[in-house]
């Protein structure tokens, strides 16, 4: 395999867009966004996606390329991913993922299931359902169609929930039955570096990261999306604790703070996802780039 692709991934906050766009440079390649938020746009400070000074540093891919209202899933990144390299290899022998999604990493590195395309009569009901009736109603039906599935989510995760109902729906089978967990063999080398520091450090990090958002408009921000507050594009840390400020449930202090407790919740999510993977290589931001170099000798 004479084609490489080098995954930069790791918690948030732990500095994976400097030492992708650093190590693409060394490497004379494109970079691969493979963060589930930042490929919406109109919300550039909530997902932290990288700035024009960075987007213009090196070539970046599936940034800023959907609008809020527009459905995207990891089967659909790895469709899009698998499309796109072909023109990359031609380009040069390496290209970099870089990205905290761990759906859309594995969906590059291992593969996803082939599942049904979900009609838009089916997605529209769901949607209908989920207004009228509430996320509950939705994941009782889960619970009746795929008891199996339904055990393994979290009951409150509005994309989750949905997509297993659709899945359902569409396919008229359980959608634990579909999912084989079969890795797909790809034609190119995989080095997959996780990136990582010490935790207070990382804590640290996440508050001070929030606390920028905040003072680069992070407010005015959701402000302009919260007519639209009810897209999935927009549960997500950060729009979410915004809009309770809106909604008057939630002050402004309290708001802040509890955007910094569940962005470090995420992390934590994300580090033990990544620590079952044995084809990771942890390294810390500053030794990424020499690291992945030297494995690719």
């Amino acid at each position: 395999m004479d084609k490489t692709l080098i995954v930069i991934t790791g918690p948030t906050g732990v500095g994976k867009t400097a030492a992708a766009i650093q190590l693409a440079q060394q490497l004379h390649c494109d970079i691969i966004n493979a963060d589930s938020r930042q490929i919406y746009r109109g919300i550039p400070i909530c997902t932290a996606a990288p700035t024009p000074e960075e987007l213009a540093a090196v070539p970046h891919h599936f940034v800023a390329f959907k609008d809020l209202d527009e459905n995207y899933s990891a089967a659909q990144f790895e469709s899009d991913v698998m499309t796109l390299l072909p023109t990359l290899w031609q380009q040069g022998d390496y290209a970099v993922l870089c990205g905290g999604s761990m759906l859309y990493v594995d969906a590059v590195c291992r593969g996803i299931d082939q599942l049904p395309d979900i009609s838009p009569e089916v997605r529209s009901a769901v949607k209908e359902k989920l207004a009228n009736e509430g996320l509950e109603s939705l994941m009782k039906e889960l619970e009746q169609l795929d008891p199996q599935y339904a055990a393994t989510i979290d009951p409150k995760n509005t994309s989750r929930v949905c997509h297993g109902v659709e899945i359902c729906r569409q396919a008229g089978v359980p959608y634990s039955t579909l999912r084989t967990g079969t890795t797909k063999q790809r034609g190119f080398r995989i080095i997959k570096l996780a990136l990582n520091i010490e935790r207070e450090q990382l804590f640290a990090r996440i508050n001070q990261r929030v606390d920028r958002m905040v003072e680069m408009g992070l407010e005015q921000e959701a402000r302009s999306v919260y007519h639209l507050r009810h897209l999935n594009s927009l549960n997500t840390v950060g729009m979410k604790e915004m809009f309770a400020i809106f909604d008057g449930t939630m002050d402004r202090h309290t708001a802040i703070e509890r955007m910094k407790k569940n962005t470090r919740v995420y992390a934590k999510k994300q580090l033990t996802w990544y620590r079952r993977d044995p084809d990771i290589t942890w390294v810390t931001p500053d030794a990424a780039v020499t690291t992945a170099l030297h494995m690719l000798k």
